[in-house]
């Protein structure tokens, strides 16, 4: 498991944690039964502070991705995907296309943005 850079970015580091962690698990990279890192582990690993990636523990146990329970470590657990609401559905599309946007504003062309939309939805297809 290659580890993120955490970046300056206006996205909190936790949440950059989360975001790279949830990848893994919709793709099946990380399987129910596996065992994470500890937080201190991954902190260190990260470089970011011991409850940063505490927080990122739990956002990812709230989700309902983790089991973590006192002195073991945090395990990967067997997750139903729910049902997606429309609210849900149009929060997608607007946060789609505001990231679009930024990466426009930030000058990636079209064209790339449109190749990368292409191959996410072919791996959704997987």
């Amino acid at each position: 498991m290659k580890l993120p850079a955490i970046s300056d970015s206006p996205v909190p580091a936790y949440r950059q944690i989360v975001d790279w962690f949830r990848t893994l698990l919709v793709s099946g990279e990380l399987k129910p039964g596996t065992a994470l890192p500890s937080v201190r582990r991954m902190a260190s690993d990260l470089g970011v502070h011991f409850n940063t990636v505490a927080a990122a523990y739990r956002a990812l146990a709230d989700e309902g991705w983790l089991d973590l329970r006192h002195g073991r470590s945090a395990r990967v657990i067997e997750r139903r995907a729910p049902k997606a609401d429309a609210e849900a559905v149009e929060e997608f599309g607007e946060r789609l296309r505001s990231l679009t946007a930024l990466m426009q504003a930030r000058g990636v062309p079209v064209e790339k943005l449109r190749a990368e939309l292409q191959a996410v939805a072919r791996e959704l297809k997987r």
